[in-house]
């Protein structure tokens, strides 16, 4: 604590005895305290109302106290000397030794209590130093809470158990937990949502009892039962010894920015109408769907497809309505695939569907490809009810007939992914020169 010791220390001794004033003046020795400083240092208040007078204009970094004073006597002197000057330690100097007295007296606010008449200039010297060493750890302790409570982020202090033993304002704000319900019980025990597996806390726990400092993101409940989405640091502290005694985890609610972020994932890899996969991410698709082939030897099967039609649709009722249009297109597509095929809006009325992991005979897979081909372009040729209303006018209800043109290629590894969308859209030209409504095969070479 030598910083706490920078410059000359100012004692302010209240005493109406002329002889103890001498006493003090003549014990404290500021160079044993580690400092330099001169007598001079030392100020003389008679009486507790000079001695505030003198506290508030000098600002002292320590008072000795009397408890005898001509305008006040007993633990009120020390109360209002407290009053008047909070964050400057006290020491009491009394005659009384009571026991009794000397426990009041700190609970009062003195930092120290010394009886005249039994105490070495040494003492008074230790009593000044542990005073002045103890009100600066408590302030910079002060320092600190203030500090901590006022972060954004939630602040939690457990014991090696994950035991909570403190945590801060803002861990109130984020989970609706106060410190009084967190206190003792768990973060597991209050936050866990559910969406993590054991191996998920099994590492965690790893990490930080190997010493070592855990960052990640979880997915935790409040107390209102809503999920958020968090970003949370969990350090160890050891002591002296190395031992781990404590954990400290910090905690931010990343929800927003999760949110932004899975819009921006969403307009760079999703049509904004259909919430379907976009050019970009059916590429993505379709070259893992090339690897899997690689590993598996399977087959698999891209659709390009072609609204027939859809201009006479856009053109008579307006855009709104061929909007209505696609999006039943594309809830029928949907429904024809399974989970792990796509499907994808390549823009405007053109569509692509992607069939994974056929089977590792080409034949077979082309018969499976052509049974999803008919089962989705009898799917669209079925009749859309597309209800609107324009501005001024009532509800219409239009039945509107579209088929649609489809191109289909049978792939493995050893395509393309370039080629294979050409070769699609190629054998979908096809089928729209054969009459419309149809399924055509484009027959890549292996």
């Amino acid at each position: 604590m030598s910083e706490v010791f920078q410059q000359v220390v100012s004692i302010l001794a209240i005493e109406d005895d002329p002889g103890d004033f001498g006493l003090i003046q003549a014990y404290v020795h500021l160079a044993e305290l580690g400092i330099g400083g001169r007598k001079e240092s030392v100020i003389w208040a008679k009486t507790l109302a000079d001695g505030i007078a003198a506290a508030r204009s000098n600002k002292p970094d320590v008072v000795l106290l009397d408890l005898s004073l001509p305008d006040s006597v007993g633990l009120a002197t020390v109360r209002a000397m407290r009053t008047a000057v909070p964050g400057v330690p006290i020491v009491v100097l009394t005659g009384h030794d009571d026991s009794a007295l000397a426990v009041a007296a700190l609970q009062a606010g003195a930092q120290d209590y010394l009886v005249k008449g039994k105490f070495e200039h040494d003492a008074l010297n230790r009593a000044v130093r542990n005073a002045l060493v103890r009100e600066a750890l408590e302030s910079r302790l002060r320092l600190f809470e203030v500090a901590m409570n006022s972060v954004a982020n939630g602040i939690v202090i457990t014991d090696i158990h994950a035991h909570i033993q403190w945590v801060n304002p803002a861990f109130t704000r984020l989970t609706g937990y106060s410190l009084e319900e967190a206190l003792g019980r768990s973060p597991g025990e209050l936050l866990k949502s559910g969406k993590h597996d054991p191996a998920f806390y099994q590492n965690m726990w790893e990490t930080i009892l190997s010493g070592q400092t855990w960052h990640g993101e979880i997915v935790n409940r409040r107390k209102d039962g809503s999920i958020y989405d968090e970003a949370l640091i969990i350090a160890p502290v050891t002591d002296e010894d190395g031992a781990i005694r404590h954990f400290v985890a910090i905690l931010q609610d990343i929800t927003e920015r999760k949110q932004a972020e899975e819009q921006i994932s969403n307009l760079a890899f999703y049509d904004t109408l259909t919430q379907l996969p976009n050019r970009r991410l059916l590429n993505d698709r379709l070259e893992q769907a090339m690897a899997s082939s690689k590993r598996s030897g399977c087959y698999g099967a891209l659709m390009f497809l072609d609204l027939d039609n859809f201009k006479p649709l856009n053109d008579t009722y307006g855009h709104g309505v061929g909007d209505l249009l696609l999006t039943a297109v594309a809830h029928r597509l949907v429904s024809c695939v399974r989970e792990t095929d796509t499907v994808a809006r390549f823009g405007g009325d053109e569509f692509v569907v992607m069939l994974g992991e056929l089977d590792v005979d080409k034949a077979e897979s082309v018969t499976q490809a052509g049974l999803v081909a008919e089962k989705i372009r009898a799917a669209l040729a079925e009749p859309y009810l597309l209800k609107f209303k324009h501005e001024g006018e009532d509800e219409t209800t239009v039945e509107h007939h579209c088929a649609a043109s489809i191109g289909v290629v049978v792939f493995n590894s050893k395509a393309n992914p370039e080629n294979i969308i050409k070769w699609a859209d190629i054998a979908m030209y096809q089928a729209k020169e054969g009459g419309r409504n149809s399924v055509r095969f484009y027959d890549a070479k292996d």
